[in-house]
């Protein structure tokens, strides 16, 4: 996917926030639950797993909203992108907010027990 030496940098729409993630995802996919769904606006929310160790803020605090008993959910206080998802797995940036966010294509889905029936991606990836 990507060499463990790549930096990987991506930010809110403002750019007030800005983030950098070192080396390949330890997962990626598409995200189908009703917490990403509600947090996002959107059907489904692409994200990139990173080890606490390779992902760091390099401009700006985001603001955190603790979205359940085990995580909790990182935005841009002034422009309000949500920008990751931290837990116990790591931090799953949000891949869309990425520079380049075609380096990093999903995997698998994931909570597709939530999936919105009216939407599907055109795709052979595996679906949990």
């Amino acid at each position: 996917m990507t060499s463990e030496d790549a930096i990987h940098r991506g930010g809110c729409l403002c750019g007030a926030c800005r983030f950098e993630a070192r080396g390949a995802p330890t997962d990626t996919g598409y995200c189908h639950c009703r917490m990403c769904q509600r947090s996002s606006g959107a059907p489904a929310q692409t994200f990139a797993l990173y080890p606490e160790d390779r992902f760091r803020y390099v401009a700006g605090t985001p603001s955190v909203y603790r979205s359940s008993d085990w995580g909790v959910r990182e935005f841009c206080p002034v422009c309000g992108s949500q920008l990751a998802f931290r837990d116990a797995d790591g931090v799953s940036l949000n891949t869309g907010c990425l520079d380049a966010p075609e380096t990093m294509p999903p995997r698998r889905h994931i909570y597709c027990d939530s999936r919105i029936a009216w939407f599907d991606t055109a795709d052979d990836l595996p679906r949990e």
